[in-house]
């Protein structure tokens, strides 16, 4: 994608580069967030990043099944979900009119599968792959699988079809669990892993309900059992589950039988402490009689596996003399002869035949006996336990056949289900890794032929060409592994040919050497032990050579089939028929195809034929994912889950995609998006194609909107090489304009977003400048305004603060004159009647006598301007003390002379209050003016007098009473 939209690397600019890919993401990731996308092939762009995330968002939502393409992928939930698997869900997908458009589900391919089937089309058959590696869920996956058809192709019409359809689906259902018993262990992975392959085919005849299918037996074809798990077991892992289950399970008359006290340690047993939920004997043994295997039968199995772990508590020690037998060790006489009770067999003859190999040479055949190293005696009873089990289980899959499996003339079409190993890659891989790797490349080759097929489908409904699309095949690592003439395979049975030790580093030399020319082939420098690297399509396995040879030859020593066919136990005489004729059979066959004998030649054969099944089929996939190791809840590990995508193929399939059209944008967003590439071309925008969408509605057809959409998609597609800037991008990148869709590259995309980001970046640039601009203008014209508004209130301001100052001005001076002229007349009316009064008195008094002119003139000034002294004394803010005095002495013209002749008394000096009104009073003795309690008094001392006591009294009315 792109890493700089403009090529600069500012910090701003890779925050606005990433905000770019964001945007982008979003555009390509559709209108739904990803854990709605139902189908991996609908991210945008189809990468491993996008398919990761979507489905770690729908583990995270609980939604454990997505498709990708004609893959269904499930997530292994890890916690029990009774309700996703309902009968109820069942019939909801089984009634559904499409089935797909309801939520991803297996339910939804068994349902395709089954429709498929009643529909008639060839191919009629129909097959289900399940992979996946150990603990993913394919067994669970195919369990209800099963129980699904079970259930929607048993609709009969008349009772005794119901009976029959009842038994064969009850036997099918209870085939499950003998299966697992026998074929399933707990490995480090997985409590409850397959350790085979198995194809199930699901037998259907449409003739006994017309336009239904109805299912009428099945039939179990078994691959590579891993039979070499009885006698060898991984640290932490067990032994297959029916060992378990009948040491726990068993009555104690049955331990009796079988020798199985409690407590008792076995060699073959690892971890018996721990307890599984498939540790159900009971359950197997239910089903078992369900199958047909009565108790004798039953009794007889448990007993010859309780002989299996009894041989193996067989030890041998080194011998002194090489001409000597192995002798055993202490307690290991007990466990043979208990091995020998159980499965029938004579105790020296046994023995004999462990530590004692039978050579015949010559022409004569003559036979000459060897004895065995302690290795060789550990090795032949490791063969014996490895050839009984081997033989049960495939009698066992042969006695559930005979049970589930229909006529050939009763069932005309079928559903295979195949459940196989998923790829794997350890520490230490041999040849059963080998086989499984090759298989799975098989498989692998088959699901991108089938991709690629559905590919196609989809690019011819567009319109597109198929020849575009170009992806890598796995042909050169399938050559490599089974090629002719020469390849792995036909080296290692041509080492099984030579009469000869095999070389570990012999057989690594001749396979680098011969094979050097294969880039799949890598050599591994840095190991210390022989061994060749395979580069497969999940990734590169390095592969051990040492007792490589020796497994594919799988040898069985005739001594040992002859010993067991001497066993007088009713199980093993039908697993090892004492048959002269199939004895002589057996050896010149076994001479003449030594290389079909091994197991790489019948593993090869076997994979050949069930290839044959699924060509002629149509295929489904259901890959299983196991999210994370621990089996945890909740938990998704990516690098967990990208190696198993890896695995399973899904990775080949995305780079498949992204070889041919990753990007798909239907019309409409590719126009919302990338319709301003059009200002580039000025014809094509100055000339838009058809009326825009809001316009003539009524009048636009969909065939002239179409033709419309057509147009103005192929106007964007003109602009691509003008795009293009280097020589080398001359020529238009890979794009196609499909019916609905627009398929393209990613190099198709970038080119688009580098021309929408130089279209974007120039109306950004045109934005910025007008707005700087505009904002300029906008800013002068501000400031002018500022300007005229700050005038004008400044101005407003200064008028309403003088008008103020006038305002205040005039009330003060219209409430001083108002105050002036009310003390004024109150003062004229109170010295009106106290003149009225005085010259009565003096009138009437004989012995009044007029006063001098000096005494008469101060007179005057008292009456004139004792107010203002009387106010500006009784003031209580202003001069005080002295200054009060001197206020007063000049408010008062009083005359010239010493002014300690006068006394000034304040309102504060005395009780009470004064009245503004109180009439300056003439005292008798002396004729100086004297007020009222509480006024200033003004007494001039005269030869040491004082002023006369205070006699007047103020009524309520003001007026002035003189005391008696």
């Amino acid at each position: 994608m792109l890493q700089q939209v403009n090529g600069h690397s500012s910090g701003s600019d890779a925050h606005g580069g990433e905000s770019l890919r964001e945007d982008l993401q979003e555009f390509l990731g559709g209108e739904a967030p990803l854990h709605q996308l139902d189908d991996l092939t609908k991210v945008n762009p189809v990468t491993l990043e996008t398919v990761l995330r979507c489905l770690q968002a729908r583990y995270t939502a609980d939604t454990f099944y997505t498709n990708a393409g004609c893959t269904l992928v499930a997530l292994n939930p890890f916690k029990p979900i009774p309700q996703l698997y309902s009968p109820e869900l069942m019939q909801e997908y089984h009634a559904a009119p499409q089935p797909q458009k309801l939520k991803p589900h297996i339910f939804t391919v068994g349902e395709q599968t089954y429709r498929s089937v009643k529909s008639l089309i060839e191919p009629v058959n129909q097959s289900v792959v399940v992979s996946g590696e150990s603990g993913a869920g394919k067994t669970w996956t195919s369990r209800c699988l099963m129980k699904f058809y079970a259930v929607v192709a048993a609709s009969p019409t008349s009772w005794e079809n119901h009976k029959i359809a009842e038994r064969i689906e009850q036997r099918i259902l209870n085939s499950n669990p003998v299966m697992e018993a026998f074929g399933n262990a707990c490995t480090l992975r997985n409590n409850n892993s397959s350790r085979f392959g198995k194809f199930i085919q699901l037998q259907l005849n449409s003739l006994l309900v017309p336009r239904a299918q109805q299912m009428t037996g099945a039939a179990v074809q078994t691959y590579l059992l891993e039979k070499t798990r009885v006698a060898c077991q991984a640290s932490s892992e067990r032994n297959f589950h029916i060992f378990y289950q009948i040491c726990k399970g068993a009555s104690a008359d049955e331990r009796l039988q079988w020798h199985l006290p409690e407590g008792a340690a076995f060699s073959w047993l690892p971890n018996p402490e721990r307890t599984l939920e498939e540790d159900c004997f009971e359950v197997t043994r239910e089903a078992m009689l369900l199958l047909g295997i009565d108790a004798p039968t039953q009794n007889n199995i448990f007993q010859a596996l309780a002989g299996l772990l009894h041989l193996g508590n067989t030890r041998f020690a080194d011998s002194e003399d090489e001409a000597q037998p192995c002798p055993l060790m202490d307690g290991a006489e007990c466990s043979v002869r208990t091995s020998a009770s159980l499965l029938r067999l004579p105790e020296d003859p046994l023995l004999e035949t462990l530590r004692i190999r039978t050579i015949r040479a010559g022409r004569r055949q003559q036979v000459f006996r060897k004895p065995c190293s302690r290795a060789e005696c550990d090795t032949r009873r490791d063969c014996l336990a490895k050839l009984v089990y081997a033989r049960l289980f495939d009698w066992l899959v042969s006695v559930i056949n005979s049970s589930i499996c229909a006529d050939p003339d009763s069932w005309t079409t079928f559903i295979g289900l195949l459940d196989v190993y998923g790829f794997e890659s350890f520490p230490t891989n041999s040849l059963e890794q080998l086989c499984i790797n090759y298989a799975n490349e098989k498989l692998q080759q088959h699901f991108v032929a089938h991709y690629l097929r559905a590919q196609q489908e989809e690019y011819t409904a567009e319109g597109l060409e198929w020849s575009t699309v170009s992806y890598q095949d796995n042909q050169t690592c399938l050559d490599l592994i089974e090629g002719s003439p020469i390849s792995i395979c036909s080296l290692i049975n041509e080492e099984c040919r030579l009469n000869r030790p095999s070389s570990a580093a012999q057989l690594q030399t001749r396979i680098e050497s011969s094979l050097a020319g294969s880039p799949c082939l890598g050599h591994s420098k840095l190991s210390r032990e022989p061994s060749f690297i395979v580069v497969h399509y999940a990734g590169s396995v390095r592969y051990h050579t040492a007792g490589l040879v020796e497994k594919n030859k799988d040898p069985i020593p005739p001594e040992l089939t002859r010993l067991l066919q001497q066993s007088q136990d009713p199980l093993l005489k039908v697993l090892f028929p004492a048959d002269p004729e199939e004895k002589s059979q057996e050896e010149p066959s076994g001479q003449s195809r030594a290389p079909v004998l091994t197991v790489v030649s019948k593993f090869k054969a076997s994979l050949e034929q069930l290839l044959q099944v699924l060509h002629s089929t149509t295929p489904h996939y259901i890959r299983c994912i196991k999210p994370n190791s621990q089996g945890r809840a909740q938990m998704f590990h990516q690098e967990e889950v990208l190696s198993q995508l890896e695995a399973c193929g899904l990775v080949e399939t995305i780079h498949i995609s992204a070889a041919g059209f990753p990007i798909r944008v239907s019309h409409r967003n590719f126009l919302e998006r990338y319709e301003l590439l059009r200002r580039l071309c000025p014809g094509a925008a100055a000339s838009p194609h058809g009326p825009p969408p809001d316009e003539g509605r009524s009048e636009w057809s969909p065939h002239s909107e179409q033709a419309t959409l057509q147009a103005l998609l192929q106007d964007i597609l003109h602009t691509l090489p003008a795009l293009a800037r280097a020589p080398a991008e001359a020529t238009p990148a890979p794009v196609h304009c499909g019916r609905t869709k627009v398929f393209m590259t990613d190099s198709t995309l970038e080119l688009l977003e580098r021309g929408r980001a130089q279209v974007l970046e120039q109306c950004a640039r045109c934005i910025q400048g007008g707005w700087r601009r505009h904002r300029g203008r906008k800013q002068e014209r501000q400031r002018r305004a500022a300007v005229l508004i700050q005038a004008a209130v400044r101005s407003w301001l200064t008028r309403k603060h003088i008008q103020r100052l006038h305002a205040a001005a005039t009330v003060i001076k219209r409430a001083w004159q108002e105050w002036r002229i009310r003390m004024a007349f109150l003062a004229s009316e109170e010295l009106d009647g106290v003149e009225e009064q005085h010259s009565s008195q003096v009138t009437c008094s004989p012995s009044s006598f007029p006063l001098p002119q000096a005494q008469t003139r101060l007179l005057g000034a008292v009456t004139r301007f004792w107010p203002l002294g009387l106010v500006l004394a009784n003031a209580a803010v202003g001069a005080c003390g002295f200054r009060r005095k001197l206020v007063v002495f000049a408010c008062l013209p009083l005359p010239v002379g010493s002014l300690s002749s006068y006394t000034v008394q304040t309102a504060q000096e005395q009780a009470g209050v004064t009245s503004i009104r109180a009439l300056p009073q003439v005292s008798r003795v002396t004729g100086w003016p004297s007020c009222q309690d509480g006024s200033r008094s003004l007494t001039p001392h005269r030869g040491g007098q004082g002023a006369e006591p205070r006699g007047h009294s103020r009524s309520r009315t003001g007026a002035v009473r003189r005391a008696s």
